[in-house]
């Protein structure tokens, strides 16, 4: 322990317990601050973020000052947004760090974009959503309303339909649970149709979505499977009219089952060594 971390603990024994609370709210409250750009967009005001957070503007104001201080904002008058130092922390997570799935899946993205010219996106489930892990996009393609690291109702996505049959039965539960959302005329609102699509899913290891998550875009994904249970999927979208996903259907389930492959391949080589190790 160096002596920085004992002088911590130290302070922290010492501190009354009134002390530590309130800097544990005040993590909390900054941290709500930070997660507020999420909904707001990049750049935003402290009225805008206090509103969003439920703050008190005085309290919004010092804590984001702290939080530029400390490297995780950039304040430029009275607006504030991410800095680099947030960047730097996104890709230190698992799925972004060299050897995990996103640089496992790049390749193949890379494969599907070149050949297909289409828009390509790598995605995760996260409870009831997609988020948007990967994506490349050309200058001819067709443009997609995604962002990395944007979401969107799973239920009305390929990539989340690729993805709830392997093993979320919770989560589809879930989503009937509080109701088939719709983003379009398309979208599926019938519960008994949802879990008829699901299953055809399952059976074909190949999800579509035909402008049910936005008009003019139709897109065709597949699971990225490790154990039985869908970690990820791949997708390709295009313009409808002049994209055909049933003839990339193929395509895209290969990609997606190479990706499984690999990372599977990745996991056995990292449990071997940590066996190793011991």
């Amino acid at each position: 322990m160096t002596a920085v971390e004992m002088s911590m603990d130290q302070h922290e024994v010492s501190m009354p317990r009134e002390g530590r609370d309130s800097a544990a709210t005040s993590v909390t409250k900054a941290l709500t601050l930070l997660d507020a750009f999420r909904r707001i967009g990049p750049v935003a005001g402290v009225s805008d973020l206090a509103r969003a957070t439920g703050l008190p503007k005085s309290t919004a104001f010092r804590l984001l000052n702290q939080l530029a201080a400390s490297g995780f904002l950039n304040r430029r008058g009275t607006d504030y947004r991410l800095d680099q130092h947030v960047f730097e922390l996104g890709n230190c997570v698992s799925m972004c760090t060299p050897g995990d799935l996103r640089s496992i899946a790049a390749p193949f993205l890379s494969d599907l974009f070149a050949s297909s010219r289409t828009v390509v996106h790598l995605a995760v489930l996260d409870d009831t959503d997609v988020m948007y892990v990967d994506k490349i996009q050309g200058n001819t393609a067709v443009r997609v309303p995604t962002v990395v690291g944007g979401r969107i109702p799973a239920s009305c996505s390929a990539l989340g339909k690729a993805m709830l049959p392997f093993g979320h039965k919770a989560v589809i539960e879930k989503i009937l649970q509080q109701g088939l959302q719709r983003r379009t005329r398309h979208s599926i609102a019938a519960p008994g149709l949802f879990v008829q699509e699901l299953a055809q899913v399952r059976q074909h290891g190949v999800a579509f979505d035909r402008e049910e998550s936005a008009l003019g875009l139709t897109c065709v994904a597949a699971p990225i499977i490790w154990r039985g249970r869908a970690i990820a999927a791949i997708s390709t979208s295009g313009s409808t009219g002049r994209f055909d996903p049933a003839v990339l259907a193929a395509r895209v389930h290969g990609a997606a089952n190479e990706i499984s492959a690999l990372y599977a391949a990745h996991v056995r080589d990292l449990d071997t060594a940590r066996t190793a190790d011991r």
